[in-house]
């Protein structure tokens, strides 16, 4: 149990009633509620289950924390809102934990009916005469849940960025990032709100946008309270106990497994022509079919190898004339359309593979003619805001035929307002196949009857990865709707590329754990500078990240003992005559080493490298000091097949450049221990000739020859044949049996003629190693090799401890701090705060910009780059902020913005360069490139007026990213605006300003279909 919380637990005789009206009971006609176990209750209803428990902050009284895991009392009076259906007991459940004022978290499967909760919160504040947030991760997401919510409550207002309607309603939806910018200026909303829904709050751990949340959940006043809604995670017990201790209140749990809608997994084998179920609606895996999948994947993969092979030997052969075969995806969707198992996404992590995806299916038309018709009748309904030629563009007039035989596309390069389109479309019942990108499994309420995985392959920013098992679980959730489908439908296609091993663990794996993403930014810092009193140490501590790390501590000195424990249970002899000893073993392989390096050198023994010689090998490194010891026993002995030089060497010829000297490795001919199947790839060990293993001929490097022999033998032209291997192999046995395994090695300085000084010094000091090992007082020992194991088992335990040790010491500090005062050295450097720590002028106006560099856009302001400028190059210049999407790059700057452009790039190197100086992990060069000129162009062109049609031409970038990008521009301009109102620049506030009047306009801020 974590420290600041406390369990209790539930006396369920007789039921539990908590309140006098009819939501605020809990037993029900036919609802039980388990005998309590660990301090978790299990609620049944007519056969759904949830899990409920409770974390009670320290300040809690005893007999707070003893009472039931729903405290008895709630307000009396009417229900906030009545169902025209009954609750599942999750639902139920939770609604109970609101009216006792208390804060939860409900953890579901997607479209379990989690809305319910959100809907009650803002009921109850109507009822209650309070103010309520609901904040969500996307702006199209607030966007639809205002449009809901609106249609229900009618008090509602939107808070966005982009759009801003009825701001002083009870009820406001809004972005994460405004209501973090509302805390950090103290707006009175804020002060009054009495609860907060966080929807998709497992969007927490997002690497970039995550910490948003913790910040704002820290910042909350006291008195509020909290309705968590998220999909399902492991520790939500673990979360729960960081908000009661967070805020000082309770915080319930509320987990369901159930789904109103069983799921049926399926694998669909590439280039196969059927579907085998994986795992039934029950949740049981079928392992006998999945079996059967992997090896019709492999008979299915083998015969397109052969079959390829077959065309590709033919000469003069052409492609097959006539229909070309159906593709995978092609088939799936037929299948499914014959089956009834429509409406269907099919989720794919590549704008382009959707699309391509999609036009496969050109000879599929699932809609008769009415629905057509509606479809058409929406569309041209909904892009008649727009303008003649807006209307025309290749996008829309594209999407239209596909839309109409019930095939759509979703994803972010789409305009938004197709976007929507499609959803309305998708949510009608007028799109029987949609092809989409991971955003559309986000939030939206759009469940179809069946989903199908292409190939779940996801770029995450840094390289390709699959989709962990977590991810699969909340887009396969979008399968099945609840009250039109018996089951939903989840197909997995498997091709060769997946191993079986992860797709079994996609399909059957758990959810993904809910795990911190907190980091420092120069504009959290700063805003918390300016608030009196706080401190960033102060959120740093109160994060959930600093949570986690705590929590581990227990564990981590629990490992502690134990390793201390085993280290000082090895017991050594004169452990210190002994660690002496094995000091001399190692200046001795070390010395030994430097002779090699020497002789192994190209100039001495190529000459030397003839087949059949043969040589005395070192095995590669051991993973341990005991078996490094192990292997050293017994020499190992080969023969040379062939050398050869590898890679390029250097050009010495280039100025400024020294000649890289070439390496080689020598083919070599030797006993290998048999690698175990399915066993770890590690290097290749090599084994005395009489051991048992197989004989292979190896790549060795030069430095792994420990002594080239005198003698060589015949060896076979042909080695391929395994016959040829043994018999070479006895040879070399045999060879060692008449030399008594002493066999005469070539002489460095007589035989091979090397003449070095670093040869002579090393040797001298073999000399000196060599006759102190003799004379020690451990070498006459018999034991003297159990001792020196024994000691190498103790200094990797010694090891262990000391690493066990750093990591409980990590835990019990503050997290980041390293990292703090590194930030804090760049805000005091570049005039951001003062000796003291207290926020500049300079800093005020940096505190302002959330969406952008804070600290490089500041330092164009105050470098005076941005006079200079009229609102087009602002545009064009300020679209360097804001572009992130992978791309071409090597964008040219056009003439008239060079100055600035190059003032841009200054201004970050200088930056760069003073959070190198004061120690922050950072490249420079990539830092300053990262401000791209790829939309400079483009942005220019539409502030002149241009018509949206004719700048797409000058980019190649999908049209909804260039709308994002230009959206997000004008969200930067509206905050230059506000940080240069802190310095009473009224000039640049008015440039700013033409600068959004030029950009806002047209297709790019068409209003959304849902407002």
């Amino acid at each position: 149990m974590a420290a600041g919380t406390k369990r209790s637990r539930t006396d369920a005789a007789g039921g539990v009633s908590l309140s006098p009206h009819k939501v605020a009971k809990l037993a029900l006609e036919d609802e039980r509620v388990s005998a309590p176990k660990r301090g978790v209750n299990t609620v049944e209803s007519a056969g759904k289950f949830c899990t409920h428990e409770v974390a009670w902050p320290e300040t809690a009284s005893s007999d707070d924390s003893s009472q039931s895991l729903l405290p008895p009392t709630a307000k009396a009076g009417p229900a906030a809102k009545e169902y025209a259906f009954k609750l599942d007991p999750f639902q139920q459940t939770a609604i109970n934990c609101l009216e006792t004022g208390h804060s939860v978290l409900v953890a579901a499967h997607t479209s379990a009916g989690k809305t319910v909760v959100a809907e009650y919160a803002f009921a109850m504040a109507l009822r209650d005469k309070q103010r309520v947030i609901y904040t969500s991760p996307l702006k199209a997401l607030s966007n639809q849940k205002y449009r809901e919510l609106y249609e229900e409550f009618q008090d509602v207002g939107l808070m966005t960025g982009d759009v801003t309607i009825n701001p002083n309603a009870s009820c406001l939806v809004m972005t994460t990032e405004i209501l973090r910018s509302m805390l950090y200026k103290g707006s009175e909303i804020v002060r009054e709100v009495a609860l907060v829904v966080y929807d998709e709050i497992h969007y927490l751990r997002d690497k970039e946008r995550g910490v948003v949340w913790e910040e704002s959940i820290i910042l909350m006043p006291k008195s509020a309270r909290f309705a968590f809604l998220s999909a399902t995670i492991p520790n939500a017990r673990e979360f729960a106990e960081w908000i009661a201790k967070t805020h000082g209140s309770p915080c319930h749990v509320v987990y369901t497994d159930y789904r109103p809608t069983p799921l049926q997994h399926y694998v669909y084998p590439a280039g196969s022509d059927g579907l085998y179920m994986v795992v039934d609606e029950k949740g049981t895996f079928r392992d006998d079919n999945f079996q059967k999948a992997v090896a019709a994947l492999t008979e299915s993969s083998a015969a397109a190898a052969q079959d390829s092979k077959g065309k590709g030997s033919k000469k003069g052969a052409t492609k097959d004339t006539g229909k070309d075969k159906e593709s995978d995806i092609y088939k799936i969707v037929r299948t499914i359309m014959e089956r009834n198992y429509d409406p269907v996404i099919i989720f794919s992590f590549s704008k382009k593979e959707c699309e391509a995806l999609a036009l496969q299916m050109s000879e599929l038309d699932l809609n008769d003619e009415d629905e057509k018709k509606l479809v058409d009748g929406v569309f041209w309904n909904a892009v008649d805001c727009l303008s003649e030629d807006d209307r025309r563009l290749p996008q829309i007039s594209a999407l239209l035929p596909m839309l109409k035989r019930g095939i759509g596309i979703h994803h972010s390069g789409l305009l938004p307002i197709l976007k929507e389109v499609i959803e309305i479309l998708f949510q009608e019942g007028l799109l029987k196949a949609l092809f989409a990108t991971e955003t559309f499994s986000t939030g939206l309420n759009m469940p179809a009857k069946t989903v199908v995985f292409t190939s779940p392959r996801k770029f995450d920013g840094g390289g390709f990865r699959w989709v962990s098992s977590g991810e699969y679980i909340q887009m396969s959730g979008r399968a099945g709707r609840r009250g039109l489908d018996d089951k939903g439908v989840v197909i997995l296609q498997l091709d060769t590329r997946m191993e079986p091993a992860l797709a079994k663990e996609m399909v059957q794996g758990a959810p993904d754990t809910l795990h911190s993403e907190f980091h420092l930014g120069y504009n959290m810092l700063l805003n918390m500078l300016r608030v009196d009193g706080a401190d960033p140490e102060t959120i740093m501590r109160a994060s959930y990240r600093q949570f986690q790390t705590e929590r581990a501590v227990p564990a981590l000195v629990r490992s502690l003992a134990a390793a201390q424990a085993q280290y000082d249970s090895i017991v050594i002899e004169a452990e210190e005559q002994v660690a002496q000893y094995a000091g001399l073993l190692q200046q001795l392989e070390r010395t030994r080493a430097d002779l090699r390096a020497v002789v192994n050198s190209p100039k001495y023994c190529l000459p030397f490298l003839q087949p059949g010689r043969l040589v005395k090998l070192l095995n590669p490194p051991a993973e341990d000091a005991a078996a490094e010891l192990a292997e050293q026993e017994s020499d190992i002995w080969g023969t040379i097949i062939n050398f050869e030089r590898m890679g390029k060497t250097q050009d010495s010829s280039e100025e400024g450049t020294a000649a890289k000297p070439a390496r080689y490795v020598v083919d070599v001919l030797v006993n290998c221990a048999d690698r175990p199947a399915g066993g770890p790839r590690r290097a290749v060990q090599m084994l005395a000739a009489d051991a048992r293993g197989s004989p292979l001929v190896v790549p060795v490097h030069l430095d792994r020859l420990d002594g080239l022999s005198s003698v060589r033998i015949y060896i076979p032209k042909d080695l391929r044949l395994p016959e040829a291997r043994i018999q070479t192999l006895k040879t070399i046995g045999e060879v060692q049996r008449r030399f008594s395994g002493a066999l005469p090695l070539l002489d460095p300085e007589e035989d091979m003629s090397v003449r070095d000084s670093d040869y002579s010094s090393a040797q001298r000091r073999l000399e000196k190693l060599e006759d102190a090992l003799q004379h020690h007082p451990l070498a006459s020992q018999p034991d003297r090799q159990a001792r020196l194991q024994a000691l190498a088992r103790k200094q990797v335990c010694g090891e262990v401890v000391r690493l066990a040790a750093r990591e409980v010491q990590a835990a019990q500090s503050l997290i980041l701090k390293d990292e703090l005062k590194a930030r804090r050295r760049v805000l005091r450097r570049l005039g951001y705060t003062d000796s003291d720590g207290v926020v500049t002028v300079k800093g005020r106006v940096a505190a302002e910009i959330q969406s952008a560099d804070e600290l490089v856009l500041t330092e164009l302001i105050f470098n005076g780059v941005f006079k200079e400028l009229t609102a087009e190059q602002v545009v064009a210049l300020v679209s360097c902020f804001v572009w992130m999407e992978k791309g071409q790059g090597g964008a040219k700057v056009r003439d008239d913005m060079l100055g600035p452009f190059g003032a841009l790039h200054e201004a970050a190197r200088r930056v760069g360069k003073v959070a190198v100086d004061s120690k922050m992990q950072l490249d420079v060069e990539d830092y300053v490139t990262s401000f791209r000129p790829d939309l400079m162009d483009a942005v220019m062109m539409w502030s002149r007026g241009a018509k949206f049609g004719d700048v797409l031409r000058l980019t190649e970038v999908f049209e909804g990213s260039l709308v994002r990008a230009v959206r997000r521009l004008e969200e930067v301009l509206r905050q230059l605006i506000a940080a240069c109102q802190v310095i009473g620049e009224t000039d640049l506030m008015q440039l700013f300003q033409d600068a959004i009047d030029k950009i806002k306009r047209d297709i790019i801020f068409a209003a959304s279909l849902y407002l």
